[in-house]
């Protein structure tokens, strides 16, 4: 059975869905928190099991045969839809998704306000540790939608290239160092992942016909390539899942982010 869920759901619809065996909903938290309260259903996995970095550089993708193993030990199939949900805002589950989609696997959302939201709506909750099917989950890289600093190197400056950095104002003018270099991309606009929320239901996403508004504003359209960033794609990929929900097809995360190309003293910097 195929679902037909939208890549950002709401604690109401994920409900709805509670015990479809075509849905896999994957908890991104420590293994404590997990126990301590989770989605019925849910399996567990760690932020750390899926990114990787030497610091200074962090936030890369974990390589194919760790994430074979990983993702197997969840349960992970290619006829499953994923739903991830984190206690972070979204940026750590995102990221999952994210990476999911590197994969090929496209069949994936992102609760809406997490762990959070559904708690707030009086849905139901478990407690107690992971008990999660394995599988053989083979992953292979597709790449679509991976931006490194080669990639971006090459379309600075092209028309239809929108650089959306997700980081807050004072990162992207560069008074809150934290890499070798402060600012930005040369091009790129600001939009602090945080803008997303409902003010009065932080951390679920708000209006989305006043963030599609902003986007506009800030040339994000998607007729464009939209490579999102953060300092090492996690709040990024919040966004990343909000343009996805709205329409957007021609995105790109770039894993390792300002951590990659802020610490490299021959890219091009703005403030």
């Amino acid at each position: 059975m195929t679902l037909n869920l939208p890549a950002l759901i709401s604690p109401a619809q994920l409900a709805e869905q509670l015990g479809n065996d075509a849905l896999l909903i994957v908890d991104v938290s420590a293994a404590d928190e997990f126990s301590a309260a989770h989605i019925p259903g849910a399996v567990q996995i760690e932020y750390a099991a899926f990114v990787t970095g030497t610091p200074p550089v962090m936030g890369l993708i974990t390589d194919s045969k760790q994430l074979s193993i990983v993702l197997s030990a969840i349960g992970l199939t290619a006829d499953k839809h994923v739903v991830a949900y984190d206690r972070q805002g979204g940026g750590q589950a995102g990221r999952l998704l994210y990476t999911l989609e590197a994969l090929g696997h496209h069949a994936v959302s992102l609760l809406d306000g997490g762990l959070q939201a559904w708690a707030n709506a009086d849905l139901p909750l478990a407690n107690g540790p992971a008990q999660p099917t394995a599988s053989n989950y083979q992953a292979e890289f597709v790449g679509n939608n991976v931006a490194d600093k080669t990639h971006i190197l090459s379309r600075l400056g092209s028309p239809d290239l929108a650089l959306l950095d997700c980081r807050s104002p004072a990162e992207f003018n560069g008074s809150d160092m934290r890499a070798m270099r402060g600012g930005h991309i040369p091009g790129a606009v600001n939009f602090n992942w945080t803008d997303a929320f409902d003010p009065a239901n932080t951390p679920a996403v708000g209006d989305l016909d006043a963030l599609r508004a902003r986007f506009k504003d800030l040339g994000v359209t998607p007729d464009k390539e939209i490579v999102l960033y953060c300092h090492t794609h996690t709040r990024s990929s919040h966004t990343y899942m909000l343009l996805k929900h709205m329409g957007y097809s021609n995105l790109k995360g770039y894993p390792g982010a300002w951590s990659d190309w802020g610490n490299d003293p021959d890219t091009p910097v703005e403030q």
